[in-house]
């Protein structure tokens, strides 16, 4: 079976960043950082050892990376990234599913109709793998932010947007403090889920705990409202306890004074690893002085994405609910 250009370029990327990790001894993410940051400048970084030069020359020689297109591109960095990720334990280091970067692609297209130039941020941007899936969706994107307090990841990052061709400003930072930032009329999040360890800083939140470690998933929540502009739309991946867990009646209350509910949907078991791993998308739109709230949110139960048919027949209902529910 004839091999697809996401396959041929993955197997390219993955096999220099083999002889690298082999010869650096560095891990596989920190190898591929080297890889794709070669391959963006065209050339070997000069501190390259003679015996691996070689090797990387012959490697570099074979990438041509202006013959793929941008889709092609995201997705073997992508494959890169995951088989890094295997072996990593952290929490942080699990990346997005495809299919649901794709859906919250469709989501923000569907939310931001009509607008241009629309300002994007992305408060935890991990590898910027569900950002640039959702740029990849939005022809009106405008200005694009995204950061991540991992260095690994953001260096990852960058590289991933550079060889895309996305124009997207980075933050490496602690995204739960202040940013010089502009509000924004769309933010995407892939929400960290866990405690947040800095309590000082938790305590500048409306929604911090009122005993013991905040939930880092619920302060994200409020950050990315104090930058959104009224009238903004924010679409989180949520994990699927966040209205339900021993903190939920603060999150209800600060929701309903601060932002429209415009939709849940609750994602296939099957695009996750595990139960446990299961999350839903969580829709708001911020609260400004010509917001109301929908009459019915939309609220989903999405079929499993290898059912074509029934992913057809929900597409369809969602479709028609925005036409009804947000003609902007």
């Amino acid at each position: 079976m004839e091999k697809t250009d996401v396959e041929l370029l993955f197997e390219q990327i993955d096999n220099t960043t083999e002889n690298i990790q082999q010869y650096k001894n560095e891990t596989y993410l920190d190898s591929l950082a080297i890889t794709l940051e070669m391959i963006f400048d065209q050339q070997l970084p000069e501190t390259t050892e003679p015996e691996l030069k070689e090797k990387l020359q012959r490697d570099i020689g074979q990438l041509e990376v202006s013959a793929y297109g941008t889709t092609e591109i995201r997705k073997a960095v992508q494959l890169a990234m995951l088989k890094g990720m295997k072996g990593a334990t952290q929490q942080q280091h699990l990346m997005t599913p495809e299919t649901v970067a794709l859906f919250v692609g469709y989501l923000a297209d569907k939310v931001t109709a009509g607008q241009k130039n629309i300002r994007i941020f992305d408060p935890a941007s991990g590898t910027a793998n569900l950002l640039t899936a959702v740029l990849g969706q939005l022809e009106n994107a405008g200005t694009v932010s995204a950061s991540e307090v991992d260095p690994t990841l953001i260096k990852l990052a960058v590289l991933n947007a550079n060889l895309q061709q996305q124009e997207i400003e980075f933050f490496h930072q602690d995204s739960l403090r202040p940013f010089l930032l502009d509000p924004v009329d769309l933010v995407v999040s892939d929400l960290p889920v866990g405690y947040y360890p800095d309590d000082i800083r938790a305590n500048d939140f409306e929604l911090k705990a009122d005993e013991g470690l905040s939930y880092s998933h619920h302060l994200f929540i409020e950050q990315s409202m104090n930058y959104t502009a009224p009238g903004g739309y924010l679409i989180f991946v949520i994990p699927e306890f966040l209205f339900d867990s021993d903190q939920s009646d603060k999150l209800h209350a600060y929701l309903q004074e601060n932002a429209h509910i415009v939709g849940v949907l609750q994602l296939p078991e099957t695009a996750f690893k595990s139960e446990k791993n299961r999350k839903s998308i969580l829709i708001l739109q911020k609260q400004g002085p010509e917001t109301e709230a929908v009459k019915q949110p939309l609220l989903v139960q999405v079929p499993s994405f290898k059912d074509t048919k029934a992913m057809d027949d929900i597409l369809a209902q969602m479709n028609a609910w925005f036409a009804e529910n947000m003609n902007q």
